[in-house]
């Protein structure tokens, strides 16, 4: 990624070698079915690998807990292997000239306490030497991945006007609440929706017009009420019930970013949930439905993290983390993500 600056920290707990000679991970130890569970992981030690010409070795600071680590496991892992991430860490041990010790770095970590890069080995999309003015938490949200997500999804997606109105469900997480800041910016009306009293009083901080809590209400009556114009632009995290909702008050040339569906994550079988009968609506409101993937935008990554930096620098965009102190709450805080437990980005702090 284009923020290319490094920092080096040069005491002794990480000048030399880490004393330590193992190191933690997480495998998937069952795949999901229906709610998620600790007996679905398996806390692994190992010995740390042996560093070579041109390897260096990270230690990890904070780990990325994400949605999509529930959707995508049982595609991309199979049982035994290391569950999927991001991460912030500091090399400790290097035999590579570009990477010396104390430099911060951001790479696909998985589930683990370290990770050696290799001298010939693929950098990951999301991989950058951290910058010196920016948090290495924020390195794992706003800069990364759930900031990404809602700068394309909303600007190359729905392509909001100024004067549109913007809905936004999952509205108090990391990629909504960014979702409905950059749709303030961009001189649009801001509607969200969150699970909880607590996560609309924090939406309605941050700027959003309207929220409400979609455990209480009714849905179709709130949205009409808050959104007496319509609905131009759709950011849809969840799925179900809101989807069906918010389709009901799209306008006509409306368009939808499918960015995921955790209202459904959870189901045991995906294969026999029903949808909403959608084709009413979209065929006479003429509207646009496209789910998309960050990594589709990759050649404009640099271009779209300067942008969300300026807008953090200015104070136009506000931050909120979840920490989760401990490796071993890895388990604990992919789980709180399905139980409403945070509002902001959720990492886990080693």
């Amino acid at each position: 990624m284009g923020c290319s600056a490094s920092i080096q920290h040069r005491d002794k707990k990480t000048s030399n070698m880490s004393s330590k000679k193992t190191y933690k991970k997480f495998n998937l130890k069952k795949q999901f079915e229906g709610l998620l569970s600790e007996d679905n992981f398996e806390l692994v030690e190992e010995d740390l690998p042996s560093v070579g010409d041109g390897d260096y070795l990270l230690e990890s600071l904070y780990l990325s807990v994400d949605p999509y680590m529930r959707l995508y496991a049982k595609s991309w892992l199979k049982e035994g292997q290391k569950m999927m991430g991001t991460g912030v860490g500091r090399v400790i041990d290097s035999r590579n000239t570009h990477y010396p010790i104390g430099t911060i770095v951001v790479e696909n970590f998985g589930w683990s306490t370290h990770l050696k890069i290799s001298k010939d080995e693929k950098k990951s999309a999301f991989h950058w030497k951290h910058s010196p003015d920016v948090s290495p938490s924020h390195a794992l949200g706003i800069y990364s991945l759930t900031g990404l997500t809602a700068y394309f999804g909303l600007l190359e997606v729905c392509q909001p006007k100024s004067g549109e109105t913007v809905f936004v469900n999952a509205a108090a997480g990391a990629t909504g609440s960014t979702v409905g800041q950059i749709a303030k910016l961009k001189g649009c009306k801001v509607v969200g929706c969150a699970g909880s009293d607590e996560k609309v009083k924090y939406l309605k901080e941050i700027g959003f017009d309207g929220a409400f809590n979609y455990k209480t209400a009714d849905l179709k009556t709130v949205l009409k009420e808050l959104c007496p114009n319509g609905i131009d632009c759709f950011f849809d995290n969840v799925g179900g019930d809101l989807f069906e909702a918010a389709l009901k008050v799209m306008n006509k040339y409306g368009r939808i970013a499918i960015c995921g569906s955790i209202g459904v994550y959870n189901e045991k079988d995906l294969d026999t949930v029903k949808g909403p009968l959608i084709h009413i609506d979209v065929l006479s409101k003429e509207l646009r439905i496209q789910g998309f993937m960050v990594g589709s935008y990759v050649d404009k990554y640099d271009h779209a993290v300067k942008d969300i930096m300026s807008w953090v620098k200015e104070g136009k965009i506000q931050v909120r983390e979840h920490v989760v102190d401990g490796f071993e709450n890895m388990p604990k805080a992919l789980i709180g993500l399905f139980t409403g437990n945070n509002i902001g980005k959720c990492v886990v702090k080693m």
